[in-house]
């Protein structure tokens, strides 16, 4: 082995080593971090989504739901259990969403 080929072997293990002691340092910080929280819904947000999801269902329209700073568009096409919708938009012939992870909706 020469030096160079020892030098750069030496950087990448060091540089691993140190990847590897930030996330040991951020993982119990990130844990107990309010975004990183199960979100849990109000019964009063839930039933607003249900009552506007089953408005698009009924009336064949489309609805814009609002996840993670994305926005995503839309006809709902059936419930998944009380976790999720099934969607259709122009784009998409199915997408599946769960509802946990919608910030808002948009009729």
């Amino acid at each position: 082995m020469n030096d160079d080929s020892t030098d750069t072997q030496r950087r990448d293990f060091l540089a691993q080593g140190a990847a590897l002691t930030l996330l040991a340092l951020a993982t119990p910080a990130l844990a107990q971090s309010p975004a990183m929280e199960s979100k849990k819904m109000s019964d009063t947000v839930q039933a607003a989504f249900k009552e506007m999801i089953d408005w698009s269902l009924k009336e064949k329209r489309g609805l814009t739901f609002y996840v993670n700073g994305q926005t995503l568009g839309g006809g709902v096409v059936r419930w998944i259990g009380n976790e999720a919708v099934e969607l259709k938009s122009q784009q998409f012939s199915k997408i599946v969403l769960r509802l946990d992870r919608v910030d808002g909706i948009a009729q």
